[in-house]
């Protein structure tokens, strides 16, 4: 937010904003000069930052560590360890776009004082390809072919083939940014799963140090007086773990907190006309939407799919659960981004249709007036996390809905932290134990969403928790990752997401406008499109 009070502006698009304060900009009472206090809505598994596997755990990591490209508040990729974005004009990317050099900077350094190399960018794009290490997502990193370092300050990546979004996925702001961790503490392990780094990393590059975890609790940062960029202005942020949102909210209320971390839009009404509290709203690449694990029995037949399509009253869950602060989404691509195709619509809500599609499938209704089909009952079981007090609400709404066309859904909540971890760290969407799930999603500056859609990006080698698989996906993905230009890109995401309208492997039911709310004592708050603190070094209090 342009100095805590204009409104963020993601890429090139102009988005409503909502300025909610009365307090006039003055300290308040209770602020805490140079301490910043923040609620998050779940603890995270561990604190290494190639382990990542969510939003939080992203807000998280990127106040230690850096990567090698920011993205501004308008989404334009910015240096941070790379000096700067390498493009075709300057050299950066070979004309062939096989090759892209990076030039790092000379003057950033581990908090222990070892320089940031060439040799931690190697070293860190190798432990995301090491299968022994749990991560989330491979996804850019696997089109590397070799890595060379031919001096300390110098990276050249060399590919298996061209890769529209590499400069904007390469330990940048992709839909899963990682950044680059220090090889000289990590490189001796066989894998990163379980070190004592993971609960301490003591050693980072980032504006901020890691002081304290308590589990369950709260995370502490102190600043790091010799960072790069400059010294900070915060002198420590208190992030404490507060699993319900009404709890955060009443703390915003009477200012014990500074920031709610991407506050879900339930809390709208409540927050509102708080005296003393600034409403940010970010665009994003990103919405609301229901996963739908293609794998399993009932949902790998496209016609109950199209079913549950049809039952959805988007317009409701806008109206209710965001208390029309969203806009209803066709498929993924939000209408602000190049390429969105505006030819696609969204499903209407239509019940009968939704009836009649289930009972050309061979299901009837049994006296209880749930669908049956060789005497088994339509019973789906929808997973989300018990901390955002939308999706508990939108949950219920979804199963009334789907009731009405004769779909019994159960309800199973897990703490964000199981719902959303790795595969080998027990995580219930990596692992499939789901037919369907309510999440939310920020993808990154780039419209790839490959990751998500790709037979090979099944987990746990990616995020297609959907487990879609389909020739014609995978045919207009591949164009779109290998076409530079931008015409034959937008041409290819038009196919993308009539696909996703014809298949239903996700059902989308808004394009998120992520609302932050913050105390009006914060300043120089700026989010980007995928990470809020990507210039927290001039975050002040």
């Amino acid at each position: 937010m342009k100095r805590a009070l204009a409104c963020v502006v993601a890429l090139a698009t102009l988005a409503a904003c909502s300025r909610v304060a009365t307090g006039g900009g003055g300290r308040l009472p209770s602020t805490v000069p140079g301490v910043l206090r923040i609620a998050i809505q779940q603890d995270v598994k561990n604190l290494n930052p190639l382990l990542n596997s969510n939003t939080t755990d992203s807000f998280i990591d990127f106040f230690m560590d850096e990567p090698l490209l920011w993205a501004d508040d308008k989404g334009n990729p910015v240096p941070a360890l790379a000096l700067v974005v390498p493009t075709q004009a300057n050299d950066g990317i070979s004309r062939d776009g096989l090759t892209i050099t990076y030039h790092l900077r000379k003057d950033a350094k581990w908090s222990d004082g070892v320089p940031v190399t060439s040799k931690d960018v190697k070293w860190s794009w190798s432990a995301i390809m090491n299968n022994a290490n749990n991560v989330v997502s491979r996804h850019g990193y696997d089109f590397v072919k070799s890595i060379d370092t031919p001096d300390d300050y110098t990276v050249v990546v060399h590919l298996k083939q061209r890769f529209s979004p590499f400069v904007n996925s390469f330990f940048a702001m992709s839909d899963q940014p990682y950044p680059v961790a220090p090889a000289h503490i990590l490189s001796k392990y066989p894998d990163i799963n379980q070190v004592p780094f993971n609960n301490e990393p003591n050693i980072s590059d980032g504006p901020f140090r890691f002081a304290e975890w308590s589990h369950g609790d709260h995370i502490t940062l102190v600043r790091n007086d010799n960072f790069f960029m400059g010294r900070p202005a915060l002198s420590r942020i208190e992030l404490k773990i507060i699993p319900d949102e009404n709890t955060s909210v009443n703390l915003l209320k009477t200012h014990s907190i500074d920031y709610m971390f991407q506050a879900s839009p339930n809390t709208y009404p409540a927050l509102k006309s708080v005296d003393g509290v600034n409403l940010v709203w970010v665009n994003v690449n990103g919405y609301e939407y229901l996963q739908i694990n293609t794998s399993r029995p009932n949902m790998s037949d496209p016609v109950v799919r199209q079913a549950v399509a049809y039952a959805i009253d988007k317009n409701e869950f806008v109206q209710t659960l965001t208390h029309d602060q969203m806009k209803v989404a066709t498929e993924d691509i939000p209408d602000w981004m190049w390429a969105f195709d505006p030819s696609v619509k969204p499903y209407p809500h239509d019940p009968a249709k939704a009836r009649d599609l289930l009972r050309s499938d061979g299901y009837a209704p049994g006296p209880d007036g749930i669908m049956r089909k060789n005497g088994e009952p339509l019973i789906l079981v929808m997973v989300s996390n018990n901390s955002n007090a939308t999706r508990r609400q939108g949950s219920v709404e979804l199963q009334q809905m789907l009731h009405q066309v004769g779909i019994n859904m159960e309800i199973k909540y897990y703490p964000g932290e199981q719902l959303f971890a790795p595969a080998g760290m027990g995580g219930i969407l990596q692992l499939g134990k789901f037919d369907m799930a309510w999440t939310g999603w920020y993808a990154g500056i780039d419209p790839d969403d490959s990751t998500q859609l790709m037979c090979g990006n099944v987990p746990p080698g990616g995020y297609n928790y959907s487990r879609y698989c389909s020739a014609d996906m995978d045919g207009a993905q591949t164009t779109a990752l290998t076409e530079y230009g931008q015409a034959e890109r937008k041409a290819a995401y038009a196919t993308i997401q009539r696909l996703l309208a014809r298949d239903n492997p996700d059902i989308f039911f808004w394009w998120t406008r992520q609302m932050e709310p913050i105390s009006v004592d914060f300043k120089g708050f700026d989010p980007n499109p995928v990470v809020e603190d990507w210039n927290a070094w001039q975050w002040s209090i």
